[in-house]
């Protein structure tokens, strides 16, 4: 996907987002129900600079490492065992989120 030889990655998250975005436009526009007749709600989201920063960590992460945190064990037992590294760097860079979320501030704007 990031050598752009193949449409193939785009094509799935493009059409999951065509897809999302028309399920929610229809929702709203007919007033759609769930199935036990419960309204469907949206709510708002406040935007959170954070979320830009650790998207971009996350990223860069997945690019230099050529793998995505989803399929690192079938990675791991198809016998590309140098993912054991990439695997070791996502605990070690979530056990260092945890120990350091209470002491990081929030930040609301951009």
């Amino acid at each position: 996907m990031f050598r752009f030889q193949s449409f193939h990655m785009y094509g799935v998250i493009g059409s999951a987002v065509a897809v999302g975005m028309l399920s929610v436009f229809l929702i709203k526009k007919f007033n759609l129900k769930t199935l036990s007749g419960e309204t469907i709600e949206f709510q708002p989201k406040t935007f959170n600079k954070g979320n830009v920063y650790g998207g971009l960590i996350f990223g860069f992460g997945w690019a230099i490492t050529g793998a995505c945190p989803g399929p690192l064990f079938a990675q791991i037992g198809s016998g590309a065992s140098v993912i054991v590294v990439t695997l070791f760097s996502a605990i070690a860079g979530t056990w260092v989120y945890g120990y350091f979320r209470d002491k990081l501030p929030l930040i609301t704007t951009l």
